[in-house]
Parts: structure tokens; sequence; C-alpha cells
């Protein structure tokens, strides 16, 4: 039954997609103002959701997932007809008398696939920059968060034509269905192993992809960091989503003159952000479910527990914990955590924080704290990571000018703001060349030709 479901509604989008409406810019701006009222006008739904799923504060609910749709959308509003528009190029005098030119133009149908820990930001913004390139979509958000999943697919089914828009919901084989049919593109956030699932099923029929992943992306605190502030940012960053965040600062390498300090100056963040109990916190989340409950679990049993480590299984809850004396070989260091755990490493010269985060997966975030400018250079010339924060974490996320990805394990592609349009389009090129004038030096016999064509390429 759900596979006649899908293939009748992705055929619908193929033929819907061929009457091109969907590349008229009034059309896009209409369906993005669409968008944004089904959204609005279900807020209060979509908190409770948030809350039932992961524990989500209203607070959190906005700061990091309506507030942030909203803002990408007014961004697309007020930039896409510029962006639409064809840039006209200069031409060498090699093919003239010709004009060039830059077309942006959609790819067609898209499947958007989405995880469960920012599940409303995580699958409507890549559909924001699907609509505002063009394209036509076919959502899949999680099954772990089925209250938020049940909730998305009324609302945009509601909002919008299954020939244009439309939310399939289901566990794993409904993913494997959508990912059977042929797509002009794939957006997938997720594990790095499931995107490898995703690009191998795109292969099948050369679709290109953006893999949002993630991976261990690590927290630099350097001797000469202000630690008080070093430790409330990162407090910030690790506990947001209790540690559910791909960008989540995942270990610590903390330098020898300063560790003990540091992790003193972490208690006292966690107590001050959510209390001397955070189970009693209203802003400290909880856990998806029991299967990340009993991993997390197993993870607390190397090194020694700082702060934190108290469970209830009951509830999915796990305490904001530090953990010390956490060697590279122990399972916490070997994936992403992904839970309110952070182990803490001790190193002794930035040379070997370097090297340390060199000899792993490219991180999809790198965080440094330092105030020698000298340092933050050098960090950002000798790693690499899909991007950073110099002396905080997460916030680079939150600015829809800076274009949004990983590099190698932890992803390929962008978007936020322009790169979200620039994802979902193609970019065409076009050469319009003139009917009045032809000049002659391309055509054969080339016989004495070739003086001229080396003046004309040098």
């Amino acid at each position: 039954m759900i596979e006649k479901q899908i293939i009748e509604v992705h055929g619908r989008q193929k033929a819907f997609y061929q009457t091109h409406q969907t590349k008229d810019i009034a059309f896009r701006k209409n369906a993005l103002r669409n968008l944004k009222k089904c959204i609005s006008d279900n807020e209060p739904r979509i908190m409770k959701a948030l809350w039932s799923d992961l524990h989500k504060s209203a607070f959190e609910s906005y700061a990091t997932e309506i507030g942030m749709v909203y803002d990408e959308i007014g961004f697309q509003l007020k930039k896409m007809k510029c962006w639409a528009r064809p840039k006209r190029v200069s031409s060498p005098l090699t093919i003239m008398p010709s004009r060039s030119y830059i077309y942006k133009e959609p790819f067609g149908n898209t499947l958007i696939i989405s995880p469960w820990n920012y599940p409303l930001f995580l699958l409507i913004s890549p559909l924001i920059g699907a609509i505002s390139a063009g394209n036509t979509a076919i959502l899949k958000p999680s099954p772990y968060v089925p209250e938020f999943s049940a909730l998305i697919e009324e609302i945009i089914n509601a909002t919008f034509d299954d020939e244009y828009i439309h939310v399939f919901n289901g566990n794993r084989e409904v993913n494997q269905l959508l990912l059977k049919q042929r797509w002009d593109y794939i957006f997938f956030t997720g594990s790095p192993s499931l995107g490898k699932i995703v690009m191998k099923a795109a292969s099948e029929n050369l679709t290109p992809v953006t893999l949002e992943l993630g991976g261990k992306s690590p927290c630099i605190v350097d001797e000469d960091a202000n630690l008080k502030m070093a430790a409330r940012r990162i407090v910030w960053g690790k506990f947001l989503n209790a540690g559910q965040t791909c960008i989540t600062p995942d270990y610590i390498l903390a330098h020898s003159g300063i560790k003990q300090q540091l992790l003193e100056n972490l208690k006292r963040e966690i107590t001050r952000q959510f209390g001397a109990n955070p189970e009693l916190s209203p802003d400290f989340p909880r856990v998806v479910n029991e299967k990340a409950f009993g991993g997390l679990s197993e993870l607390m049993k190397d090194g020694k527990i700082v702060t934190g480590g108290q469970t209830s299984k009951e509830s999915l809850y796990i305490a904001p914990t530090i953990i010390d004396d956490v060697k590279p070989e122990h399972p916490i260091m070997q994936d992403e955590i992904f839970g309110p755990l952070l182990p803490v490493l001790e190193i002794h010269s930035l040379d070997e924080a370097i090297q340390f985060v060199n000899q792993r997966e490219k991180p999809l975030a790198l965080y440094y704290f330092s105030r020698n400018t000298k340092k933050v250079k050098r960090v950002l010339r000798e790693t690499t990571s899909g991007g950073s924060c110099i002396n905080d974490t997460i916030l680079h996320v939150a600015n829809k000018k800076l274009p949004f990805g990983g590099v190698g394990n932890s992803g390929m592609g962008k978007y936020h703001g322009r790169a979200s349009f620039d994802t979902f389009s193609n970019t065409r090129s076009v050469l319009q060349s003139s009917t009045v004038i032809d000049i002659p030096l391309k055509y054969a016999p080339y016989k004495n030709k070739m003086g001229l064509l080396k003046k004309f390429l040098r």
C-alpha cells in the first residue's frame, strides 16, 4: 500500500514539475509564505510535540528550531529574485562575438530525509532551499520523534498539494522505498553509516546528493583561554538538546596547565545553568529513546566522572556529565556520543592537540578557545572541519550567511541562506552567439592559422 502511494505521488510530482509552475518566482514566494503560515499557525502544537518527544523547553524549541525557520524563510523571500536572475559574465576573444551567462535552474524532483534531534529545523530548512530554487519535494521525517512526525505530516500535507510537496512517515522500509525512486536531488541529514546507504542508492541513477552527517567535533581549550567564559559556552553548546546535536563539542582537549581549573569551572557552570539537580530543570531535555539511553549508559564506564552520572531509565534522563581521565582507546572516543556526556583528555601543547585532531576523521565542527591570535590562525590553517567557532560553540550555524556542512566523513555539500538556494539549483552555463558575424578561425582547414590561434590563447 505505502509503496503504491509513494510511486503515485512521485509520479504526480514529476508531471507537475514539467508544467514549469514551480519556476515562477511569484509561485515560489507564495509557497514560502504558506509554509511560514503553516508553522506559525501550529506553533503551540509544534512546541508541545517537541516537549513530548525530546523534553525541549519552549525557549529552546523557538531558539533552535521555529525561530531559525522563520529567519531562513525571510532571508530567502528577500534575496531569491536576485539569486535566480541570470548573470552575465565576460567572454574571451576566442569565442567572440558571443555573450555568456550563468543560469540558476531547479534540479526538479527532490527527496529530503531528516533526523530526529532537531526535527523541525533539519526537515524544513532544506525544504526552504528546495522551494526557493523552484523544486518539488517529498519529505521523510524520523520515526524516533513520533509526536512531531505525525504533526508535521498532518500540517504540511494539509497546506500543499501532494503533486508539489508531500510528507511520508514510516520506518526504514519507507526510506528504502523512497530511495528506490529516481530523484533529481537527494538531501540527507543523519549518521555517516546511513549516509553511505543513501549515497549508494543515489549512485544507481547518478543522483547528486547533499549529505549532512556528523562525527566527533573536538573542542581545544588552550592554556591562555578565558576559562570562565570557555566553560559557560562549552556547557551551553554541549548540553543544548542534551548533547543530541551534530555539531556539539564531542570531547575536550584541555591543556595540562589549566585542565583542573577548567573542570571546576565546568562543574560550576552546569549548576548555574541547570541547578543542583538538572533532572528538575525545565530547560534540560531528555535522550530520545531507550536504545540511546542504554548506549550512553555504557559509555560512562570508563574514565572518572567529575560531575553528573545520574540516570533515570523511566524518564530517559541522563545528567550533564563530565568525564576525566579518558583515553583515546576508550569506547566513548570511538564514535559520536550524541548525548550529555563530555569526555576530557589532557594535552601538553597545541602541537599535540592539532596532531590528535588530524589523525582522526575530519569533523563537522572544531572549537578552539584561546586569546592568542597567532595560535588561532595556526589552528585554522593546520586543521580541517566543516565549520569552526573561535572562543564559542555552535553559533556558526545561526548565521544564515555562513554556509553550513561537513567535509569528508562529516558530509558533503553546504546549505543555509544563499548556499541552500545554490545547493538545490543546477548552475547552467549558456553561450549565445551572434548570427550576424562569424569569425572563420575555428573552422577547418587550419592551414596558416596556428600563429593567430597562439596569439588568442596566450
